[in-house]
């Protein structure tokens, strides 16, 4: 008998009709107002991190500069500068409220390289414990995440927050 895992939070995404579903979701310098739709969790000056809507692993972050650029040749060195400062302050924040065993950290260039959005480059910070991989992604291409979106996001957002008050940056 065939068993059913319901995630209707994803239905959204599969079937978006706004017109902000053919935009980058990288570009929000000026969408202060949508954080908490695009989950974004941090602003730096020149870069920020947000939350990977279909996350490897719970807290699957993402970096990236404000600029609409695909190549790491065309960064500016100030940029990749803050998009490692916010790296290193990710982590501390994972550490604090996930508690992972390790990270993949990385970038995909290029599509065939596994970027699935190629023209705005950016970074991944996915925390990783022993057994969070699982049969689930090989026999039915499914990933089972553990906590809400919204959920990790209110808690995220508060480390984030706390982190900035201690000035642990």
């Amino acid at each position: 008998m065939v068993k059913h895992l319901w995630a209707p939070w994803r239905m959204s995404y599969l079937q978006c009709k706004d017109e902000r579903c053919d935009d980058c979701i990288f570009c929000v310098a000026d969408k202060n107002d949508e954080d908490y739709e695009r989950l974004v969790l941090h602003r730096g000056r020149l870069a920020f991190v947000m939350m990977n809507k279909f996350p490897y692993t719970n807290g699957h972050l993402l970096i990236a500069p404000y600029r609409h650029i695909a190549d790491i040749s065309d960064i500016e060195d100030e940029e990749m500068l803050e998009m490692h400062q916010l790296l290193k302050l990710s982590r501390k924040v994972l550490e604090k409220y996930c508690k992972p065993q390790g990270f993949n950290i990385g970038m995909n260039i290029g599509p065939i390289a596994g970027a699935g959005i190629a023209d705005h480059l950016h970074l991944h910070l996915v925390p990783r414990w022993v057994g969070d991989t699982n049969f689930m992604p090989v026999f039915a291409e499914v990933r089972v995440i553990p906590q809400h979106l919204q959920e990790t996001y209110r808690l995220l957002s508060q480390c984030f927050a706390d982190f900035q008050k201690e000035g642990c940056n």
